[in-house]
């Protein structure tokens, strides 16, 4: 009886070939057969669709260009969700609130997570920025003390705060309105100062606290941006000693730096503590629970410094936005006020005891954030293990960006006009506020992110805006500036300043005069009042 290997070699002599040749040719073609087999289970061919990458470099010319990531052409062309591959590392971005709330938000256990930021996060600040942190015991300790201290009810007790660097806003616009924006930078430097280290009103960007708390947040956003450091893309080299990398050696000498600088601050307020001042801050609360949230000396620090950094910027940025939209769209700036007219009248400033009363303005401070991101696509997400999402495949460590103005423009859920700076969108035709759409979290719009990883300062920021557009309506008029022929110059409401991680208005030109007569005398006076 012939066995299996004698029919081989008589069916290989049949063939012409050697028994070898024939075996050989019989292994390609099972390999051929498993691999066959391999590629058409594979998930990998269920990608989400995206363009076609370069040779081993991908899409790295797409993931450079933030303009191409942010803009309306990434959706209409691949859809929701667009898959792309940077040097072997999977990305997706979300141009839509369904697919980010989907994933980022329903799915939180596994999208929580950020990418690794080598500089950013491992030197440059130790671990300890939690905009930044891997998802980890570190991570929640964190998130669960700075939680503690900046709810929604905990937020109010920074009222008080935001009302004071309100009024001086104003006062400061009115005597020098030229200077418009340094009067806007100030303020939210030093009211967000105030609220978490309880220092004094800071009358001037000068201060040092604030120039070299600035400075650090822009070495942070700066180390963050594709191309920064070769050692995001070959991680091998965070290995080199640092006598011979002088990126690293600068990164771990600005890390001891701030380290210093920030633990000081909170020093400051222990010692006040110790001496029975206890006054609203942030550092204050971390300090109190300090045992119970389990954080030491540095962890806290920095805690409280990612609050300053994560706040300064964005709600600077945002109202400058702000200001824009009511040289544009002058016809929300009268509601507006008259609003405050019909609720505040002209003897006093707004508090935020009318806030309930002027579903208005806080339409307004929803718009301004929906219509103009400063933060166009944020800080990504990280998914951490396989995924499969509407018959898409999503690996595991893939980079998670949301195109936030696609979503926040989105016309199915913002209507037609979803490009225009719009406040009634978020009312109710009798005036009232809306609801917000499903997935924003109650905000109407998701600037300020998904899941587990949303602006943990959102309440101070909604807040910080409410009082500060209030009271400058209530006291001024924004006016387009006229040419030589009496005609009013256009702003662009469409371009930008691109600043790394932010995107800010072009410069404009804005004339600011008084509403009524006793406005500075009111303002004036409120100041006496207010301890500065």
């Amino acid at each position: 009886m012939l066995t299996a290997f004698h029919r081989f070699a008589i069916i290989a002599s049949w063939l012409g070939v050697s028994v070898q040749e024939g075996l050989s040719f019989l292994l390609l073609v099972i390999l051929l057969a498993l691999f066959c087999v391999r590629y058409t289970r594979s998930p990998w061919r269920k990608l989400p669709p995206g363009p076609r990458g370069l040779p081993i470099l991908g899409n790295i010319t797409q993931l450079n260009d933030k303009r191409w990531l942010t803009s309306r052409e990434c959706k209409a062309t691949y859809g929701d969700i667009v898959y792309l591959n940077v040097l072997g590392r999977p990305i997706i971005i979300l141009n839509s609130q369904k697919a980010a709330a989907d994933l980022l938000g329903r799915r939180a256990r596994i999208y929580s997570d950020r990418p690794r930021f080598i500089v950013a996060s491992e030197i440059l600040t130790g671990g300890m920025e939690v905009s930044f942190l891997q998802y980890g015991v570190l991570w929640r300790r964190m998130r669960r003390a700075a939680h503690e201290g900046l709810h929604k009810s905990a937020a109010k007790v920074f009222n008080n705060i935001q009302m004071t660097e309100a009024v001086l806003l104003a006062s400061g616009i009115l005597d020098s309105p030229e200077q418009w924006e340094k009067h806007m930078r100030r303020f939210t430097a030093s009211m967000i100062m105030t609220a978490v280290y309880d220092t004094p009103a800071i009358h001037s960007l000068e201060d040092e606290s604030v120039r070299r708390i600035n400075d650090h947040v822009m070495r942070v956003a700066q180390s963050t941006l594709p191309g920064s450091h070769w050692v995001e893309l070959l991680p091998w080299m965070k290995h080199i000693p640092s006598k011979f990398a002088k990126w690293k050696r600068t990164a771990e000498e600005w890390f001891r730096h701030d380290s210093e600088m920030f633990e000081s601050l909170v020093e400051s307020v222990r010692t006040n503590l110790a001496k029975g001042i206890d006054r609203p801050s942030l550092s204050a609360t971390l300090l109190k629970n300090q045992s119970r949230s389990g954080l030491d000396e540095r962890e806290l620090a920095w805690l409280a410094s990612t609050m300053y950094g994560a706040g300064a910027e964005t709600t600077t940025g945002s109202m400058y936005w702000w200001m824009l939209a009511m040289i544009a769209f002058p016809e929300t700036q009268r509601r507006a006020q008259a609003e405050l007219d019909t609720v505040v009248g002209r003897g006093r400033i707004p508090s935020f005891s009318d806030l309930s009363s002027l579903p208005y303005l806080r339409a307004m401070v929803k718009e301004v954030l929906r219509w103009r991101s400063v933060l166009p696509v944020g800080i990504p997400h990280c998914s951490l293990e396989d995924d499969w999402y509407e018959g898409m495949f999503i690996p595991k460590g893939t980079m998670c960006l949301v195109n936030v103005g696609s979503c926040n423009h989105d016309t199915a859920i913002y209507g037609d006009d979803a490009t225009l700076f719009n406040p009634s969108r978020h009312l109710n035709p009798d005036g009232s506020l809306a609801p917000s759409p499903p997935d924003t979290q109650d905000e109407g719009h998701v600037v300020y992110g998904f899941g587990k990883r949303i602006c943990v300062g959102r309440h101070v920021a909604n807040d910080t805006m409410f009082i500060a557009f209030a009271i400058v309506l209530w006291a001024m008029k924004l006016v387009p500036v006229k040419d030589e022929y009496g005609m009013d110059i256009p702003v662009d409401v469409n371009g930008y300043l691109d600043e790394g991680m932010l995107h800010l208005p072009l410069p404009f030109l804005c004339k600011i005069v008084p509403r009524f007569p006793e406005a500075i005398a009111i303002l004036n006076e409120e100041r006496g009042l207010r301890d500065f």
